[in-house]
């Protein structure tokens, strides 16, 4: 299967941030998520961690770093005017009542269904152990799920597949597709392809996509 050079992982998390509105309470997921932090500094929405924090900020650098400010990831982060900490149960009372407006997680596999699975990779061959975290909570009580990943593996599979292999996150879930190659919509009658790489054609984009996309017709370059 050809390989194609798409996106970095920090463009894709730009492209990410374009599609978060003002005023959103917002949950970054581990990998690609967590990236999108960095493109959201000056605008009016709320970042949310499961552990316990609400109004995180960009990723901390430099030597000034407090280490008991993570997020998802265990990275350091950054405070912002207003943040407020408070015990995890109550953390995940808000996400489980339905108050996070939006969900940015990773995958190893989507489908276009809009199940997903991202907790548990097979081939790494822990015979069944993976990171569930608060993947299920914050995956069904998000009003919207968007996925950030790589379009295919690193042997080049395609990670949009027509029936999950990996055991789900949440079925029905995904709203919106954000991968190194394309924006995709999931809608009722399957995956919309609405962005593409620029120098790629929608041919190419099906060609490691497993199930039949259906090209937008207004389809155009990633908008960043």
């Amino acid at each position: 299967m050809k390989k194609f050079e798409g996106l970095p992982r920090e463009i894709i998390a730009l492209r990410v941030s374009r599609e978060i509105k003002d005023n959103s309470y917002v949950n970054l997921g581990i990998g690609i998520p967590t990236l999108v932090s960095n493109w959201l500094e000056g605008r009016d929405i709320i970042l949310q961690s499961e552990i316990g924090m609400l109004k995180t900020g960009p990723i901390a650098e430099g030597e000034f770093i407090d280490q008991d400010l993570i997020n998802a990831s265990c990275q350091a982060v950054t405070e912002v005017p207003g943040s407020v900490y408070f015990d995890i149960c109550e953390s995940f009372g808000m996400i489980r009542g339905g108050h996070v407006d939006i969900t940015v997680m990773g995958a190893f596999q989507v489908n276009a269904a809009g199940d997903f699975a991202s907790w548990y990779n097979p081939s790494r061959g822990l015979e069944g152990v993976g990171n569930v975290g608060g993947s299920m909570d914050l995956a069904v009580g998000a009003k919207i799920l968007l996925i950030a990943m790589e379009h295919v593996t690193n042997d080049g599979k395609p990670k949009i597949v027509r029936e999950l292999t990996y055991p789900a996150t949440a079925k029905k879930k995904v709203s919106k597709i954000f991968t190194d190659l394309a924006v995709i919509d999931v809608v009722p009658e399957g995956l919309v392809l609405k962005e593409i790489y620029p120098g790629l054609t929608p041919e190419d984009i099906q060609s490691i996509t497993e199930p039949v996309l259906i090209i937008a017709p207004d389809i155009k370059e990633i908008e960043i």
